[in-house]
């Protein structure tokens, strides 16, 4: 079964276009790097919690909108081999203005254990 990386993250709402661009470049360089899949989830019924919740997982501020997105690999070795090239390329390098607080991103790789299509 494929591998699946996840990400929450807190995006600054009125920075929405600019994060889309953002995700929409980095996309592109990891499809160029061997991903079959990338998704990106603006949150719009992300209700928050009394005990946990994306918006306290991510301390999402008023004025900032949960996203959740995925990448689909192949396997866990194609992503591992991917994710290194992805860190090491020179585009990622010249992006500067990251449109999120990369610090309050929660991600993780998966194990795809069950798929209903």
């Amino acid at each position: 079964m494929n591998y699946v990386d996840g990400f929450v993250i807190a995006v600054p709402t009125a920075r929405k276009d600019t994060y889309l661009h953002h995700a929409t470049v980095v996309a592109q360089i990891f499809k160029e790097l061997g991903a079959l899949e990338i998704v990106e989830c603006w949150g719009d019924d992300v209700p928050e919690g009394k005990v946990t919740s994306f918006p306290m997982a991510v301390k999402r501020k008023e004025d900032e909108t949960v996203v959740f997105s995925w990448i689909t690999w192949l396997s866990k070795a194609v992503r591992d081999d991917g994710m290194k090239k992805f860190m090491d390329d020179p585009r990622m390098k010249e992006m500067k203005d990251m449109p999120f607080d990369g610090q309050r991103m929660i991600f993780g790789g998966f194990q795809v254990i069950l798929e209903k299509r």
